[in-house]
């Protein structure tokens, strides 16, 4: 009996057989590493072919950055009825989110501040006017602070947004309801900062 490099114990020729499968083994063994080597080298250079592909194609199908869009508001046009003798005429809807005392007065405070500044109301209900004008009112406050938030929305006959004038003013502030903190001051810098706007888009 012998032992053979396979590491079993055999007699014979399975010895042999043994012996000769182990040389085998180790023939095939010396020949996977260049083998490997060769497929390996193969598959890093496709593989490098195809990344330098992919990045070509990925240059060549990259969106192109957007261009620039305007967010100026439209110019100002006669898309409503305008009256022959008093020209371009607002209508101001009731205000949403305010008290009714709140919104009585800003109204008030608002007429006076388009009659300086040469702009006509139309305060008939259900009357004509070239532009309406949609206002949104909310405060909310602390015992120390307070803030008034507005926006007014001019609209034409279709109902289209031509601008919007937006704000805030602060004010002293309430531990109860926000709005006993706003006063006639706060009421009328409203008014007037929302003339002013409206004079500016119409003379763009």
């Amino acid at each position: 009996m012998a032992t053979l490099r396979c590491g079993a114990v055999f007699s014979g020729n399975r010895a042999g057989r043994c012996d000769t499968t182990h040389r085998h083994i180790d023939s095939q063994a010396s020949y996977m590493p260049d083998t490997f080597r060769k497929h390996n080298t193969v598959f890093l250079r496709f593989l490098a072919s195809l990344l330098l592909m992919s990045a070509v194609a990925a240059c060549q199908s990259a969106p192109q950055p957007p261009s620039p869009v305007a967010t100026a508001a439209p110019s100002p046009s006669i898309s409503g009825q305008a009256d022959d003798e008093q020209g371009i005429t607002f209508a101001f809807e009731p205000f949403t989110g305010a008290p009714g005392n709140i919104a009585d007065e800003l109204s008030e405070f608002i007429g006076r501040e388009a009659g300086r500044n040469g702009i006509t109301l139309v305060r008939r209900v259900g009357a004509s006017a070239t532009y309406r004008v949609n206002g949104y009112l909310a405060a909310t406050g602390q015992p120390s602070t307070g803030t008034v938030f507005y926006v007014f929305d001019i609209v034409d006959g279709s109902g289209r947004r031509l601008k919007r004038i937006s704000g805030t003013e602060a004010t002293s502030g309430s531990s109860g309801d926000p709005w006993r903190a706003v006063n006639s001051g706060t009421l009328s810098r409203i008014a007037n900062r929302s003339i002013v706007e409206i004079k500016a888009w119409l003379n763009r």
